[in-house]
């Protein structure tokens, strides 16, 4: 009977996390059909491959940005920038879902959506404890999918993922920038990352981040659901097969969760390593397979 309930200790973490990451595929593809309809996409041209490096190009200057923010001590400058973030994409995931009601006006849409991203925000200021943290990382992890998903068609969500596994690789094993920067964000009890805790008494917002404590919690970053998710999205928005479950949505979809399986049975063995290698891989793979299956063209 102990053996059973120890297996269940130690799965626990990955199968929730994996839960999320699923969690945060379903709400996302919930999300497109309305952010389109509401013409939130990001680009005129959703096939244009540029755009890829455009975004390589804006991960690389944020992650500048709050390198130095972190050395010189800055970080309130960090916590401004996501609090602003947070608001904004919370305020276009409430106004995509209000839209769904044709009985409300557009202002009356714009003042609700305003009012529960605001409170929302305040909720997570005043207190980020951890099923806050994980709340309302999952809505954003969700809405900025769904947001990115609508506005790149496949190719260009392919060429993004396999420069970001690439650029995750080289991050976690050869500079080792990402770590850095992950450790100086924990402490600012952002929605950056999902916590899972170990126990039932466990604390975020008292958890204390000195370098060789024990953690209290298992953690994972948010782009580890979002980067997969977007290939989710674009699967379901502009393949040949626009339904919502259609093979190569729930070809990428199982692919990512493969994936995440492959990754955490590595990081079970007390290794670190970047996730999007895995995820992406996962995801990508799987999408081909579904459309293999489905009998479309790839693209």
């Amino acid at each position: 009977m102990s053996s059973i309930s120890e297996k269940i200790t130690e799965y626990f973490p990955m199968l929730s996390m994996a839960g999320l990451i699923l969690l945060v595929q379903i709400i996302a593809l919930l999300l497109a059909s309305p952010m389109e309809v509401n013409e939130m996409q990001a680009f005129e041209d959703p096939t244009n491959v540029s755009y890829s490096i455009y975004y390589i190009g804006l991960i690389l200057g944020f992650t500048l940005l709050v390198l130095l923010a972190i050395k010189k001590n800055l970080t309130w400058l960090i916590k401004l920038f996501i609090y602003i973030a947070v608001l904004t994409t919370l305020y276009y995931i409430f106004y995509a879902l209000l839209t769904l009601f044709p009985g409300l006006s557009l202002k009356l849409v714009a003042l609700l959506s305003g009012l529960l991203a605001t409170g929302m925000t305040l909720l997570l200021y005043k207190y980020p404890e951890w099923y806050v943290v994980d709340i309302i990382g999952v809505c954003l992890a969700a809405g900025v999918s769904a947001l990115i998903g609508i506005s790149l068609s496949v190719v260009p969500i392919i060429v993004l993922l396999l420069l970001l596994a690439i650029y995750d690789a080289l991050s976690v094993y050869k500079t080792k920038h990402m770590v850095t920067m992950a450790e100086g964000l924990m402490d600012l009890k952002l929605p950056i990352l999902f916590v899972i805790p170990k126990h039932r008494t466990y604390s975020f917002r008292k958890e204390n981040f000195g370098e060789g404590e024990e953690r209290e919690a298992f953690f994972m970053g948010l782009g580890d659901a979002v980067m997969p998710t977007l290939l989710v999205v674009s699967a379901y928005i502009f393949a040949n097969t626009p339904n919502m479950f259609s093979y190569p949505v729930l070809g990428a979809i199982f692919g990512t969760l493969v994936g995440f399986f492959v990754l955490s049975i590595q990081v079970m063995k007390g290794n670190p390593q970047a996730g999007l290698p895995f995820l992406n891989t996962g995801v990508i793979l799987g999408f081909f397979a579904g459309t293999f299956l489905s009998g479309t063209p790839l693209f």
